[in-house]
């Protein structure tokens, strides 16, 4: 019969060649049909904002950003029927205006969900700013900087999380084509003449003020924590 001795070390050795049982393989998420994007409502109450009219507000979101995703479903659903036999022409201009689109409409739900805030900044995102930039001051000088060189023209105005390098960037572009390819959008600032001529016409530097007073931090904090987590991942 074995003894007590022989038995722990029995166990311990049963516990070392067992096999750790492996977490489960998460499903795939299943493909979106194409042409059913759905439009995401604003986030906020419009008529709760400062310096941003719930006109201007609410005219942009059921124009602009609508007019993004029913146009992104019907191309989508133009490529469905692209077959071998479909002139070059025909796709390479589908393909742009996808993108396009797909683009306009992330950024789009990326800028109002950005908003409804009281502009104060906090948490994770405040520190990060800072090492980033050498403090948030400058960080918010070189972001308004970037918005102002786009004033009386169109575009955006990105903070991203740079997936290849961990670190945090400004971008501006004058298009809907010109995003980083891998990063996450972390603030984003539509300079688009849509999105503050009804208020303030092509003083775009009141604009600026007002979209600083109304960002909602919190948000722009949970989207760099959603970065963070995934980060070690993708740069393995």
């Amino acid at each position: 019969m074995p003894t007590r001795r022989e038995l722990l070390a029995g166990g311990v050795a049963a516990a070392i060649v067992t096999p750790a049982l492996a977490a489960p393989t998460p499903k795939p998420t299943p493909p979106m049909k194409p042409g059913t994007h759905a439009l995401v409502d604003l986030p906020f109450k419009p008529e709760a904002a400062r310096g941003l009219s719930a006109a201007m507000l609410i005219s942009h979101h059921a124009n602009n950003y609508s007019g993004a995703v029913k146009n992104l479903n019907k191309v989508e659903l133009e490529l469905a029927n692209v077959t071998k036999d479909t002139p070059g022409f025909l796709v390479a201009a589908l393909r742009e205006r996808e993108l396009t689109y797909t683009n306009s409409k992330i950024l789009h739900e990326h800028y109002f969900g950005n908003l409804g805030g009281d502009g104060k900044r906090a948490g994770a995102i405040d520190k990060r700013l800072a090492a980033q930039f050498g403090s948030t001051a400058r960080w918010e000088e070189l972001f308004r900087a970037t918005a102002m060189s786009l004033g009386g023209g169109s575009g955006w105005v990105l903070l991203d999380l740079d997936y290849s390098t961990g670190d945090l960037r400004i971008y501006g572009t004058s298009g809907h084509t010109q995003s980083l390819a891998f990063g996450q959008p972390l603030l984003v600032l539509d300079m688009f003449e849509h999105a503050y001529a009804i208020d303030y016409g092509a003083a775009h530097a009141k604009y600026i003020d007002a979209f600083f007073q109304n960002i909602r931090w919190s948000e722009v904090d949970k989207r760099l924590a959603r970065g963070d987590k995934a980060l070690p991942a993708l740069r393995a």
